[in-house]
C-alpha cells in the first residue's frame, strides 16, 4: 500500500524543496491544470528506473485523484525501488483544497499560474 499524503503536506514538502513531485497522468490532462514544478512522467510509459534512487531524491507520486500515482507506486516496488508515497485525491484534491494550480486558458492559449 502507497504511503498517503495530504495535499497541504504536498505542499509544504513542494515549498521546502523536499520532494520531486511526479504527474503520471497524461499529456493532455498535464496540459489542461498542473501543480507549478510537477514533472510529468505518464503511467502509459511510465518506467521506475527513470527515477533517481530513493536514497538520493523523496519522490512523490499524484494523478487525477489517487488511482494511477498508487499505480505508479506499486510499480516501483516491483522494480525494487523505495518510492512509496502519493498524493491522497490527486490534484482533484489539491484544487478542492484551494491549492495553486497552473492552466491554459482556452480562448487564448496562453497560461495562467494561478498562486
Amino acid at each position: 500500500m502507497p504511503v498517503d499524503l495530504s495535499p497541504a503536506t504536498v505542499d509544504g514538502l513542494l515549498a521546502d524543496r523536499a520532494i520531486l513531485l511526479v504527474d503520471v497522468r497524461e499529456p493532455q490532462e498535464y496540459a489542461a491544470v498542473r501543480i507549478h514544478g510537477a514533472l510529468l512522467l505518464p503511467l502509459s510509459s511510465f518506467d521506475p528506473l527513470a527515477l533517481p534512487p530513493a536514497d538520493r531524491v523523496r519522490v512523490m507520486f499524484h494523478c487525477g485523484s489517487g488511482k494511477r500515482s498508487a499505480m505508479a507506486v506499486a510499480r516501483c516496488r516491483q522494480a525494487g525501488l523505495d518510492h512509496g508515497e502519493h498524493m491522497a485525491g490527486g490534484i482533484q484534491a489539491w484544487i478542492a483544497a484551494g491549492l495553486p494550480t497552473v492552466t491554459l486558458d482556452p480562448a487564448s492559449g496562453g497560461v495562467i499560474d494561478r498562486r
